[in-house]
């Protein structure tokens, strides 16, 4: 019970904050930051794979915030708003820099039953072969559409209808684009982990 007063006593904080810098109040918009600063690095950081990068993105994000806050009509979680203008920043950065795009109107009829989250037998087995950099280096060679919404499911923690808000995309655009991310991903995984077998004598 207590917890759901401080949840709710949150949100109405949250709210009057927002409401404060949507009229321009600069210790409002600099207490929304603080709140909201660490997810947002956080999730520039993971798609961005570069810190210098994600530095540079997170103030970008916050200066598009700052410009665009007044836009805000509490149609979603502000947060879910937030992470949509930093996933678009992010988006756009990405491929400024020239990396391959993915439409996210393209559909996967082949996919109709759910994505389940759960991976299988082999690739818990792959997963344990490899080390964190190895991940993280498959991750970076995701194209940016899949990147972003593999980061908001399988990192990030976010249902496909909140990713749909957040990408402007449809759910089952969203679980098709995840699905695809996985199946790359693991391709690039068992490569790699074919040539560090080859490079330490271990078995793949």
């Amino acid at each position: 019970m207590a917890q759901e007063q401080s949840a709710a006593s949150k949100a109405a904080s949250e709210t009057q904050l927002i409401a404060r810098a949507q009229h321009g109040e600069e210790e409002a918009f600099a207490a929304l930051f603080e709140i909201h600063k660490r997810r947002v690095y956080s999730l520039c950081l993971r798609m961005a794979g570069d810190v210098a990068e994600a530095e540079d993105l997170t103030q970008e994000a916050f200066l598009q915030l700052f410009r665009k806050i007044a836009t805000f009509r509490g149609e979603s979680a502000f947060s879910t708003w937030l992470h949509r203008l930093v996933v678009n920043v992010v988006l756009m950065h990405l491929r400024k820099k020239g990396l391959q795009k993915v439409s996210l109107d393209e559909v996967d009829n082949s996919q109709d039953e759910p994505v389940k989250r759960e991976y299988g037998d082999d690739d818990r087995r792959l997963m344990g072969s490899i080390d964190r950099v190895v991940l993280q280096a498959a991750i970076e060679e995701l194209p940016p559409g899949y990147k972003a919404i593999f980061i908001l499911h399988d990192v990030e923690g976010y249902e496909h209808n909140e990713i749909a808000q957040i990408m402007n995309c449809s759910v089952g655009n969203s679980k098709s684009q995840l699905h695809k991310a996985r199946l790359k991903l693991r391709e690039t995984l068992r490569r790699d982990a074919g040539r560090l077998a080859k490079t330490t004598g271990l078995p793949s």
